[in-house]
């Protein structure tokens, strides 16, 4: 039997289903502004002022010339390797971590558990890490990016609290059969903790494909930088010059300006492309993260 709804329901309702709505317009719509910022005709797009609910034109010349800008393409090959090798790393240093404080009858595991969390609340700041970097040589290298980061606290936390959901059972009766800590690490704890792995890859691929202030803190060497490194320059110092060779020079500022855009979206989109694959182990792993510690 269906029951009828009062009138304050369905208001309710409709009011939470426009706000919902109107949400989503307001955070999808700087990033349509910059989709059809990015393909409108440069000439048209440096006319309009106000909203723009549609492409000035059509053309992909934007794409064309930052495709064809070595800088670019050094720069996603970089990203792309910071991405691999420091989520692996992450994933690796981070897992062996988790598992040791998670374990029972591990001596000193709450200590080193509470300096390990203090790091959360006291830094040495950037001088003491750069001097750090510098002295034990990796300063202008690609591991400048990789290995003073290679875990993070929050992380460990919420991994260290997923392992701690795994029975103790399947550990004992592994131990009976002659595993040992590493055969129950990777053929016991981690499959079985698959989730909250692919929120933590989902993190730190995130992380390593946005990091540009370590990059440009560590690195002078512009064969290096990173994607989002080389985006900088050419949004902050309007380094675009380098990209408008081809054009005339009455285009070169109207050009100049959707060169940005197109910029933006091909460092946003391969990472907004990872998430659904993620998707449906997000939500599960962050709650087996969050409920007990």
């Amino acid at each position: 039997m269906k029951i009828a709804r009062s009138a304050g329901e369905r208001a309710f309702d409709a009011s939470n289903a426009a706000l919902l709505v109107l949400l989503s317009v307001v955070t999808l719509y700087p990033f349509l502004y910059v989709l059809f910022a990015s393909v409108s005709i440069p000439s048209d797009f440096v006319q309009h002022r106000g909203i723009l609910l549609w492409p000035k034109g059509f053309t992909l010349d934007s794409y064309r010339m930052v495709f064809e800008n070595p800088n670019i393409v050094s720069g996603y090959l970089n990203t792309i390797f910071y991405v691999v090798v420091g989520t692996s790393l992450n994933i690796l240093m981070t897992s062996l971590g988790a598992y040791a404080l998670s374990r029972q009858n591990v001596m000193w595991k709450n200590a080193a558990m509470m300096m390990i969390v203090l790091t959360m609340f006291f830094d040495g700041g950037l001088i003491p890490r750069y001097l750090l970097v510098k002295n034990i040589g990796l300063l202008d290298s690609y591991w400048a990016l990789i290995i003073p980061s290679a875990m993070t606290t929050w992380n460990l936390i919420v991994m260290r609290t997923s392992f701690q959901a795994v029975p103790v059972a399947l550990e004992e009766s592994a131990r009976i059969d002659g595993a040992s800590d590493w055969t129950i690490l990777f053929r016991i704890v981690i499959p079985l903790s698959l989730p909250v792995i692919a929120v933590m890859v989902l993190f730190y691929g995130v992380w390593h494909w946005n990091k540009w202030f370590d990059a440009l803190i560590y690195l002078r060497n512009r064969e290096l930088f990173p994607l989002q490194l080389i985006l900088r320059e050419i949004l902050i110092q309007n380094d675009t010059g380098s990209m408008m060779t081809s054009v005339s020079g009455g285009d070169r500022m109207p050009i100049g300006e959707t060169i940005k855009y197109a910029t933006i979206m091909v460092a946003t989109l391969p990472i907004l492309f990872l998430y659904p694959f993620l998707q449906k182990y997000f939500v599960k792993g962050v709650m087996i993260g969050a409920i007990k510690e």
